[in-house]
């Protein structure tokens, strides 16, 4: 078998992502090349379903992948226009993403820790009830709001002020970023097994096994942010 025929038979990569992703990635890439140019106007959602073989809806999710990470701005009644050409670090407001997953594991591991050993009755049944209706949820936008409650409220169980803070004052960072992980990738189902094991680790008072289960999820997610983004997060 030669190269090409190797090259041809191999589907892994593509079986691997979303219509959506690959259409916000061929977007993505297209605008950091300069091939759509700063203040131009994509073409129509339409269009692009055409193009793309795909539902308007998938083009739809695209899009708002491209507007979560500060490249395009749609206007209503008007269209998606390129704000910039990016190719550097994304953004969420403040905060990069390289700077969001880095800080992350060094305020959460130590947060569910400490909420294992601190938690209350209440903060428990909350904690379950969050992953009940996460598990539950179809829609993106009211999943991902429970997913910041959930690491808000992990946080407060954890009794230390400093931690809940901090992660009261990154919580809009986080859930544009996890809009985007849910958009484009599955990582839903993931994250609420993940979150799963968390609870389940600061129900049975485990500090250490409550701190392993959040750094495994932490380091899931920045893995899937670095694949989706297309920059490298350790």
């Amino acid at each position: 078998m030669n190269d090409l025929e190797n090259w041809l038979s191999d589907s892994a990569i593509l079986s691997r992502k979303s219509a959506s992703e690959l259409v916000f990635e061929e977007l993505r890439n297209l605008i950091v090349a300069g091939r759509f140019a700063e203040g131009s106007k994509l073409p129509s959602e339409s269009k692009l379903a055409a193009k793309y073989g795909v539902s308007r809806p998938i083009v739809r999710e695209a899009l708002r992948s491209l507007q979560i990470l500060g490249l395009t701005e749609t206007r209503t009644g008007s269209g998606t226009y390129v704000l910039a050409a990016g190719g550097g670090d994304i953004r969420y407001g403040d905060y990069s993403a390289r700077d969001l997953m880095e800080a992350r594991p060094f305020v959460e591991v130590s947060a569910a820790g400490w909420a294992a050993l601190r938690r209350s009755d209440d903060e428990l049944s909350r904690l379950l009830r969050l992953c009940d209706q996460m598990e539950e949820e179809e829609n993106t936008e009211a999943w991902v709001r429970l997913d910041s409650d959930f690491h808000g409220l992990i946080a407060e169980a954890s009794k230390n002020a400093v931690f809940r803070d901090i992660v009261d004052d990154v919580r809009e960072a986080m859930a544009q970023q996890s809009g985007l992980l849910t958009a484009l990738g599955p990582r839903r189902q993931e994250s609420n097994e993940e979150h799963r094991a968390i609870v389940e680790a600061i129900r049975e008072g485990a500090e250490a096994e409550a701190q392993a289960a959040m750094e495994i999820h932490l380091r899931k997610v920045a893995a899937a942010v670095s694949r989706i983004i297309g920059i490298e997060l350790r």
